[in-house]
């Protein structure tokens, strides 16, 4: 085992084989070291996320090498038929790597029963690998743009259905009708880690397994709140809180809120919990409240109009309570510095809840609509609040288009995949956030892109929040929270998690220079005692 630093609370367990990789999964399931708190499994990694207050990367390394690869753990689960309608444009390209023709191909694929390994990429997406091994189909050489929803596929030794479309490099080898993710299932994701999984021809048309239950949608909870009708929503405004931890094998990251710190704080001043959901606004929210409400506002500082039922005019403050009366209109300009507002009310808006937050996931496609003119909004989640306060400070200062900002970065876990130039590179010069960046990842460009050392594929492996991947371009990509749960390129190194909430500040046209905390981390040999720090 190779034990690899991702942050300051995660790394990497690389093994050998994709059979070790669920071996040690499945110990770990069973039996977790105490400190653990999300295990992510991939085709040759577990990435594993501890409590840093209670354990370390190197105490934990040295447990976990101890954990015998030799007994799998029972992953049965349930037995899947999907019907496909074989008709995929890779197919037959797929036939002639494998020395066979079409009709073969169908048939192995067909007689080969399919284990979900473990899922990732997108919510639904389930890695699919065969009990008769034997298959090793490359990826194409140039992805495609857009995948449609269904699509059957094949990658080195796995077999998946894209959930959704979505770009991608897979062997298109046919189509299902079957929806891969429904939030209108009682288990929205139709394939779990241990599913067996047949594949049948649709055109025979055998019988499919019984689709788990839909659910009706969840009640709004009973109130008799005060509302807010929505004027003006500016270039987006989401419903935000803590996000969802701990639906990894659903295929989902954690999401929530960019900016946390600046979300407790507007729920803290208004009396709130400080993980009740919040509005999330660019900048142009424009507000009337339907009777007397108490609101605050929070992170990028943004000019704030309170209007009058009268018609006067008022500017307010950031960070500070505000009544407002029946009939009155709260007016949110462009932010001055940073990116991200949030908006909390005293009684905490009452929202529809999906797994269990609130928090709208832009890459899933999980969590309330965003935000459209005509919405009401409905207040009074909570029956009892603590005092409003008045003395809440801004925990952070945030840059402006054409500053630099600096964030701290913990080398790995692929570092060694480049250059050392590259390296030197990624800390010595600026990097301009771009304005392609949104709430999955900051796109940032360099004068000079970072050149790779080794250049075969990586197998895909799980990813974190702040994670700096780098794509073929040699151009990096800062992941945010609404990022891949696992992603197919080498990252080169992480944002410290501490610096989280202000990379989710940093709008298009800022800088960013990197600093590094943490040289590159590696422990190696059965009992983890070996130690190479680069």
């Amino acid at each position: 085992m190779r034990f690899l630093a991702v942050n300051l609370g995660s790394f990497l367990v690389e093994l050998a084989s994709l059979d070790d990789t669920l071996a040690l999964f499945d110990s770990l399931s069973a039996s977790a070291e105490q400190g653990i708190e999300e295990i992510i499994p991939a085709a040759r990694t577990l990435l594993i996320r501890f409590q840093p207050t209670q354990t370390s990367m190197a105490r934990l390394a040295e447990q976990i090498a101890r954990r015998p690869l030799t007994q799998r753990g029972q992953r049965g689960g349930q037995q899947v038929t999907i019907p496909v309608h074989y008709n995929g444009e890779d197919l037959p390209a797929v036939a002639e790597l494998m020395g066979i023709d079409i009709r073969e191909a169908i048939r192995r694929h067909q007689e080969s029963t399919w284990k979900v390994a473990f899922t990732g990429f997108a919510p639904g997406f389930a890695y699919m690998v065969a009990d008769d091994g034997g298959w090793q189909i490359p990826r194409r050489s140039t992805p495609r743009t857009r995948i449609p929803a269904g699509s059957v596929a094949l990658a080195g030794e796995f077999s998946g259905i894209y959930p959704q479309a979505s770009p991608g490099g897979w062997q298109l080898i046919g189509q299902t009708d079957l929806q891969m993710w429904d939030l209108a299932r009682e288990q929205p994701a139709l394939l779990l880690p241990g599913a067996q999984v047949q594949f049948v021809n649709a055109a025979a048309g055998t019988k499919t397994t019984s689709l788990p239950a839909r659910t009706s949608p969840q009640a709004q909870p009973a109130t008799e709140g005060t509302t807010l009708s929505v004027l003006a929503t500016g270039l987006q405004t989401l419903w935000q809180d803590d996000g969802r931890a701990g639906k990894a094998a659903m295929g989902l990251s954690e999401s929530g809120a960019m900016d946390k710190i600046a979300l407790h704080a507007a729920n803290r001043i208004v009396g709130n919990p400080v993980n009740s959901p919040c509005l999330e606004t660019l900048g142009g929210l424009r507000a009337r409240a339907n009777d007397d409400v108490v609101i605050s506002v929070t992170g990028a500082p943004c000019p704030i109009i309170l209007q009058t039922s009268a018609g006067e005019r008022y500017a307010v403050e950031n960070y500070r309570p505000l009544n407002l009366a029946a009939g009155d209109e709260i007016h949110l300009g462009t932010p001055t510095r940073g990116l991200r507002s949030y908006v909390a009310v005293r009684g905490g808006f009452v929202v529809q809840q999906s797994l269990g937050s609130a928090a709208r996931d832009s890459l899933a496609q999980v969590g309330p609509e965003p935000l459209s003119v005509g919405d009401i909004l409905l207040t009074g989640a909570h029956q009892r609040c603590n005092a409003v306060l008045i003395n809440e400070l801004p925990a952070i200062g945030l840059p402006a288009a054409g500053e630099t900002v600096t964030l701290d970065i913990i080398l790995g876990p692929r570092t060694d995949w480049f250059t050392e130039e590259a390296i030197g590179q990624l800390i010595a010069q600026p990097w301009l956030v771009t304005p392609q960046s949104n709430r999955i990842g900051l796109r940032l460009a360099g004068e000079r892109p970072l050149e790779r050392s080794q250049h075969q594929e990586l197998p895909s492996e799980g990813t974190c929040s702040g994670s700096i991947q780098v794509p073929a371009s040699g151009q990096p990509v800062l992941f945010l929270h609404d990022h891949p749960l696992t992603g197919g390129y080498p990252v080169i190194a992480a944002v410290a998690e501490y610096h989280l909430a202000l990379a989710g500040q940093i709008p298009p046209g800022a800088f960013i220079r990197f600093n590094v905390i943490q040289p590159f981390v590696e422990l190696t040999g059965s009992t983890a005692s070996g130690y190479r720090a680069a």
